[in-house]
């Protein structure tokens, strides 16, 4: 069944950008949390989600979602407990994205739990950082700048407060050089959030929508510069486009994983360098997956809160 639902994009005043501009950005604190924010003025829009469940089948590849099954009922893991997610969770999400992508090496290298009602709590991951909160606007995780600057990260000896540093290799890198290289100078490589309930109870509240990356224009993309102690990240927030479409899986449950692509090197708007949609590229792939949280107003009073996890993990073809 379709939803109307709420979606904070930025204000039609922001400017569009590919790059960063330092005009639109916050400060994030080593508990993740965002401490202040410049330059953010979104503005809600009213638009028909479409269930995904009678939809039609989208594809990582083409839509840049996909939702599989991946029986998890009788896997004991503590996923509140940092080294149990690394060293139990982390290599079943690697052999999940392997098999949807046919890459030939994937890493799994950084992971979040998001709950409203954790956020509100301060719950914190045992070994890691604290739960955080729904993501409650139009996003996209990676940049034309960021992503592939994530790659040479992982390519270098992580930094004091990364959540991977206890599963690196001798080697001092979770990917080696050689790989990277290969990955950023022709090689094709794909960032893919594997994302799912953690908690036996079905998503109910906070669901996540997902937007077809086939309908997204460059013009659409404000970069979104995020501060951290020791380097700046990068998302793209959007403008609103009504030739978006909006997809999203009722009552998700742990039985699922919502594969979403952040970044793939071989995307229409990747290759372009965002001089042109994904949509003018139909035997190519398509580049990211804009996505938030929203309110479904079909939500069953008292339903309970939404215990989400989402794994980053890069593949390299």
């Amino acid at each position: 069944m379709n939803s109307q639902g709420i979606l904070n994009y930025m204000s039609p005043e922001a400017k569009s950008s590919l790059y960063r501009n330092g005009k639109v950005l916050t400060r994030r604190d080593l508990e993740g949390s965002d401490s202040s924010w410049i330059g953010v003025n979104f503005k809600e829009h009213e638009v028909v989600i479409n269930d995904g469940r009678s939809s039609g089948a989208a594809t990582l590849e083409k839509q840049g979602f996909e939702l599989i099954e991946d029986d998890m009922e009788n896997l004991a893991i503590d996923f509140f407990d940092n080294n149990a997610v690394l060293f139990d969770y982390y290599p079943r999400c690697v052999d999940i994205v392997k098999k949807a992508t046919g890459a030939q090496t994937v890493y799994a290298f950084d992971h979040n739990i998001r709950s409203a009602a954790g956020k509100k709590s301060k719950k914190m991951i045992t070994g890691g950082q604290q739960v955080q909160g729904p993501a409650h606007a139009v996003h996209g995780d990676y940049t034309l700048t960021s992503a592939p600057a994530r790659v040479d990260q992982l390519s270098k000896p992580p930094g004091k407060n990364d959540t991977i540093r206890s599963i690196v290799k001798e080697q001092g890198s979770l990917v080696s050089p050689k790989e990277a290289g290969h990955a950023l100078n022709g090689g094709r490589f794909a960032i893919i959030n594997v994302w799912r309930s953690i908690v036996p109870e079905p998503v109910e509240i906070n669901p996540l929508a997902l937007c077809d990356a086939s309908k997204v224009h460059p013009d659409d993309l404000v970069v979104f510069e995020i501060h951290y102690a020791d380097r700046i990240g990068e998302n793209y927030f959007a403008k609103f486009n009504p030739n978006h479409s909006w997809w999203f899986y009722p009552e998700m449950n742990r039985t699922e994983a919502l594969l979403i692509k952040q970044w793939d090197s071989e995307g229409g708007l990747a290759k372009s360098r965002g001089k042109k949609p994904d949509g003018d590229f139909l035997d190519s792939p398509c580049s990211f997956s804009f996505h938030s949280a929203f309110e479904d107003p079909s939500t069953r009073e008292g339903a309970p809160d939404r215990w989400s996890m989402e794994v980053r993990c890069l593949a390299i073809f």
